[in-house]
């Protein structure tokens, strides 16, 4: 992270208490992503973007981040005031390192949350999407990343939201993951239901934008194009 963008985000911090909702995007971008389902996500994610800027509440609550994983993670887009930031592109190749990915999209949680409590800004409790459409490649590092997960949930200091997609992705992994009821797994069956997907997850995010922190939000049902895994 550069100095000017640190000293941005601290700005933004001053500048606006109000409550915060940090939103990490954990997407596998791998090869087999190529094509129209990578050129879906994008969309998905745009859509996502734009909904959380037309709501008068979240778009000053929510910040965004995103973390995308191949044969490694990186961080291509960073929280900030959603009116500084730009939805990158999104190329799919190379493997399946989900682990890294967990990993990298805590930490860079776990870095903003900090950045709050150094301001004295509320914050809610962090949302991780966790979205694949295979099984991850380094799974010999799975369990230390799942701990991390769960060890966060016990203490009610994350939400994290498994997705696959399609039918090759490894639901018996992102269930380990999961937080939700029953350690559910949502799944988008093809590529062209994204935008469902982050339809749903925008009214959600907006909702829990405009609770009271602590509080567990009753979110809306899932659209009928997403499927639940048990």
């Amino acid at each position: 992270m550069t100095p000017d963008l640190m000293i941005l985000r601290q700005e933004d911090l001053v500048s606006n208490p109000t409550t915060r909702l940090p939103v990490c995007l954990c997407l596998d971008v791998s090869y087999s992503m190529a094509g129209d389902p990578i050129r879906e996500l994008q969309k998905g994610v745009k859509y996502f973007f734009d909904a959380i800027k037309s709501d008068e509440i979240a778009r000053y609550s929510v910040e965004l981040a995103i973390v995308v994983f191949q044969c490694d993670a990186t961080v291509i887009l960073d929280f900030a005031n959603i009116d500084r930031q730009r939805i990158p592109s999104l190329t799919a190749n190379g493997c399946t390192s989900m682990a890294k990915g967990v990993n990298l999209a805590l930490d860079i949680l776990e870095q903003r949350k900090k950045e709050y409590s150094s301001k004295g800004v509320d914050y809610y409790q962090p949302w991780l999407v966790l979205m694949s459409d295979g099984a991850p490649t380094d799974g010999g590092d799975i369990p230390s990343a799942v701990n991390r997960v769960q060890n966060l949930k016990n203490n009610k200091k994350l939400t994290l939201f498994p997705v696959g997609v399609g039918n090759g992705a490894d639901i018996n992994t992102l269930k380990k993951f999961s937080t939700m009821k029953n350690n559910m797994v949502l799944k988008v069956t093809s590529a062209e239901y994204f935008k469902e997907f982050f339809e749903w997850l925008s009214q959600s995010v907006a909702v829990a934008s405009q609770s009271v922190p602590g509080d567990k939000p009753t979110l809306p049902p899932t659209p009928p194009s997403i499927e639940i895994e048990l």
